[in-house]
């Protein structure tokens, strides 16, 4: 019997072609799988250890790395598990990276599609926000909220969110501008179409490979972020944890106990160097330069 849909198996379709470009790149595909196997053992990981990320054991206080009690990456000042508390902290900073990534999409490619779209004053008036935006510490941004409203991951997430989207609009108000002279809009309005329309229909999904490229190396920089607000303590509040959390008071501890600084900031590093290789791989998939 044959297939409804012929063309999808077809070699030359561009799917085809971004799969087949992107895992002949070995550093990217090998990447990719590390962070499948990262999120798979931050997700299910604390599962199958018999310790949770806030017991505290105190028979164990600072210990290295020891098979025998089941603490296999060691234990901190209070004697909770660090394996427990490494995996638990990836499971926060993976999903600040991936909200704040979400929330910067969200808002930037809107900003951005609309000012390169309709242009003119708005256009200006858009632009000069986001530069103004841009002159924020983004420290000072972070204090504020958090003497305001108080320390809450959810803040985190706006904060970072209200950063990292202002790249975004700038390019993909670029991109925008280059992709409202194209013959298919100028069909799209002689057509009549308005310009919600064109926007959502057309220059949006022409977009898709910038967007998905740069959103692999937006979800680093957040992650970044938040280690960085958690390294000078305005991060998540204890018991919970993340890796910035863990790296911080693995820093305070490095003469004493390596182990506290070296696991979390392994884990951390592995991550942040497989999203900037995938998306690396995903560049060179879609550049149509290098087809």
């Amino acid at each position: 019997m044959m297939s409804e849909n012929p063309d999808k198996l077809r070699p030359d379709t561009p799917g085809f072609t971004l799969w087949f470009r992107f895992i002949n790149n070995r550093a990217a595909v090998i990447c990719l799988g590390l962070l499948v196997l990262l999120t798979v053992l931050t997700s299910i990981g604390p599962i199958f250890s018999p310790y949770s990320y806030d017991h505290i054991d105190t028979r164990y206080l600072l210990i290295g790395p020891d098979l025998a009690s089941a603490h296999i990456f060691g234990t901190d000042l209070l004697g909770r598990d660090l394996f427990v508390r490494t995996l638990y902290g990836g499971r926060v900073s993976l999903l600040v990276g991936i909200v704040a990534t979400l929330v910067s999409l969200l808002i930037g490619v809107t900003w951005g599609s609309v000012a390169g779209f309709i242009g003119g004053k708005l256009d200006h008036v858009m632009m000069r926000v986001v530069d103004v935006l841009y002159a924020m510490p983004f420290v000072f941004f972070a204090i504020l909220l958090m003497v305001f409203f108080g320390r809450n991951i959810v803040l985190i997430f706006v904060a970072i969110g209200a950063v990292n989207w202002l790249d975004m609009a700038r390019i993909v108000r670029g991109q925008t501008l280059t992709l409202k002279e194209r013959p298919f809009v100028e069909a799209a309005r002689a057509l009549g179409l308005s310009r919600r329309r064109i926007i959502s229909r057309h220059i949006v999904p022409n977009l898709f490979g910038v967007v998905v490229v740069y959103a692999t190396l937006i979800i680093p920089q957040a992650i970044m972020l938040e280690s960085f607000l958690s390294f000078l303590g305005l991060g998540v509040s204890e018991p919970m944890t993340s890796w910035g959390t863990l790296v911080n008071a693995g820093a305070r501890q490095i003469e004493t106990a390596p182990w506290l600084l070296v696991f979390p900031a392994g884990f951390l590093a592995t991550t942040l160097f497989c999203f900037n290789y995938i998306g690396d791989g995903l560049r060179d998939a879609l550049d149509p330069h290098s087809r």
